[in-house]
């Protein structure tokens, strides 16, 4: 077993390396088996049984929950490679990758967004809305196009910390078993992290669970983003402002920093009105709107992010060499 992890640690940042790279060439087959699905349906199992009895239960079985889930995916990730292993290395490393491959989510972030920019361009409202339905949790349906590019780049921002930098970075950390751990507490999060009648007791834990993961990263984002934003020609300086200003408005603990960010590079504001189920709620404002936003900023959103995912390649296979 000292043997097998040593062999393992020795070659985590081609394990890194090679999955960040499929990620950027295949993306996200959905023909693929997926690790994601398997704990999504565990999840809802769990769910259905443990979801129940009075607010003090809820918040109890809600951190079983997130035990259960996050140690489940971390043991499963670590048997299986264990196994892959021992009958040969080199499908251990293969294995490792593959996992490590689907816990990045670039390609797919990426082309989401082309998805809702296509229609956009071309004027048709009407599937831009549905496709950036796909992407919020907010009321689409009346949308137009700044809102729905604001929409996009928000999502696009946002989803860079929790979609590329923390799993790349629990990866080059601890290899497949911390990156699908890693995945279980985001699964976990956007399942039963909401604050609304059914899950705010049940899925306090996974919340703030998600929000300590992420807590480094997204503080991570920060020099990252205004790096890629530099090589961009963007204006670093008004983008470090925003930052300072504006981060700590932001409802997340961790939201702020790449919006605001984001926000500053592009000269727009972020934030705003929002509907959701039929009820109007204001989010915190990330920067100022030099100019209306517009399907543009998508474009220059997607140029961004494209740019800030390669540069966090560089510390993470840094940090994998070291460990």
């Amino acid at each position: 077993m000292i043997e097998t992890f040593s062999w393992f640690g020795a070659v985590l940042p081609m394990v890194v390396l090679c999955g960040f790279i499929l990620d950027q060439v295949i993306g996200d087959p959905h023909s693929w088996p997926h690790p994601v699905i398997g704990i999504g349906k565990g999840i809802s199992f769990l769910e259905e049984k443990l979801n129940q009895g009075s607010p003090k239960v809820r918040r109890q079985n809600g951190v079983l929950l997130t035990l259960v889930v996050v140690g489940g995916s971390y043991l499963l990730t670590w048997g299986a490679v264990s196994l892959a292993n021992f009958f040969h290395p080199i499908l251990g490393f293969a294995f490792s990758i593959y996992i490590v491959f689907t816990t990045l989510a670039a390609k797919s972030l990426l082309d989401a967004g082309q998805n809702v920019l296509v229609p956009l361009t071309k004027g048709d409202l009407s599937e831009a809305r549905i496709q950036l339905s796909w992407l919020v949790s907010r009321d689409t349906t009346n949308l137009f196009e700044g809102e729905i590019a604001r929409g996009t780049v928000e999502t696009l921002a946002e989803n860079f910390v929790d979609g590329i930098l923390s799993p790349l970075f629990y990866a080059a950390l601890g290899g497949a078993p911390l990156a699908m751990a890693f995945k279980a507490v985001s699964t976990l999060d956007s399942m039963v992290g909401y604050k609304n009648e059914r899950y705010l007791d049940f899925g306090w834990f996974s919340a703030r669970t998600d929000d300590w993961a992420n807590y480094l990263p997204a503080r991570i984002s920060v020099p990252i983003l205004l790096l890629a934003g530099k090589l961009r020609r963007m204006s670093v300086a008004h983008a470090y402002r925003m930052w300072k200003r504006d981060a700590s408005g932001h409802p997340s603990p961790n939201g702020g920093n790449p919006e605001s960010v984001v926000a500053g590079l592009l000269g727009i504001q972020l934030g705003g009105i929002n509907i959701y189920h039929g009820k109007t709620h204001h989010r915190a404002e990330m920067g100022d709107a030099l100019h209306p936003v517009n399907a543009t900023d998508i474009v220059r959103c997607r140029q961004l992010v494209k740019t800030a995912t390669w540069l966090s390649l560089i510390p993470a296979l840094v940090l994998a060499y070291l460990l």
